[in-house]
Parts: C-alpha cells; structure tokens; sequence
C-alpha cells in the first residue's frame, strides 16, 4: 500500500480479511466479519476503504448484474463467473488469454494493459436446486 496514506487498523483488516478468502464477498459480508473484532467499525467505513483499497490497486470491484458488488483481494489478472440465479463470484481456473489484448489494440489504436472478462450462468447450486424444482412441479 502506498506510503502517503495514513495507517488504519480497519482498512489493513479489511484488506487482510478479503485476501484470506476466496467467495468474493460484498461489503456488507466483510462489514459482518470485522464487526465482531471491530464493534465501532461502520458499514460506510468499509465502502470506503474499499473504495480507497481498489484506487490503489490492492483489491479489484466486480461489477455484476446482481444487487451488490464484490471484491476480490487477487488483483492478478484472471476470470470470473458469476451466477445469475444467486450472485455468487467465483474464479474461473483457466489462464488469461493475452492475445486478446493484442487484438484490441489493433481494433481500438490504442493500449491495452489488461482485461476483465466475467462469464454469466447459473451456478452448480442453482441448477440443481432448478432441476430438483422442475422434478417435483412434474
């Protein structure tokens, strides 16, 4: 983290709590964490760390067609998926395809540094609990 911001014992567990874990939480999911260690930590204090924490580059924000964020503490470039039954995050195992940045370059003229790529479906929770569903309505 970069030197010229002032120390807090709350960013640093936020910080440390989102690297341990690995269910990409919301804030409201790291604000239940802390709250227990932290009793006078407030929701809006953890936005903002997480909003000051993806500034620097120490966490990453997704972004999905769910109600809330969430946050990731590997800021290595890699994919994601996210369920549209249940708004869960979770990484996808396979390596970064590189040319895709190449081939954007050549499309936009520009500089590419890096990509996100989120993939949208249903979780395997959420197709069985559909499929145990679709069984039973039959």
């Amino acid at each position: 983290m970069e030197r010229n911001i002032k120390y807090s014992r709350q960013r640093e567990a936020i910080l440390e709590n989102l690297r341990g874990r690995y269910d990409h939480p919301t804030a409201e999911q790291l604000y239940v964490d802390l709250k227990s260690k932290y009793p006078k930590i407030s929701l809006g204090t953890v936005y903002r760390n997480l909003s000051l924490l993806e500034s620097l580059g120490e966490v990453v924000k997704i972004s999905t067609n769910a109600d809330s964020d969430r946050f990731d503490g590997n800021v290595n470039n890699h994919y994601h998926f996210a369920c549209i039954g249940c708004g869960g995050v979770s990484d996808v195992d396979m390596p970064v395809n590189e040319s895709l940045d190449s081939k954007v370059e050549e499309l936009v003229k520009g500089d590419v540094k890096k990509h996100s790529l989120i993939f949208y479906g249903t979780c395997e929770k959420c197709k069985k609990k559909r499929l145990t569903n679709e069984i039973v309505v039959l």
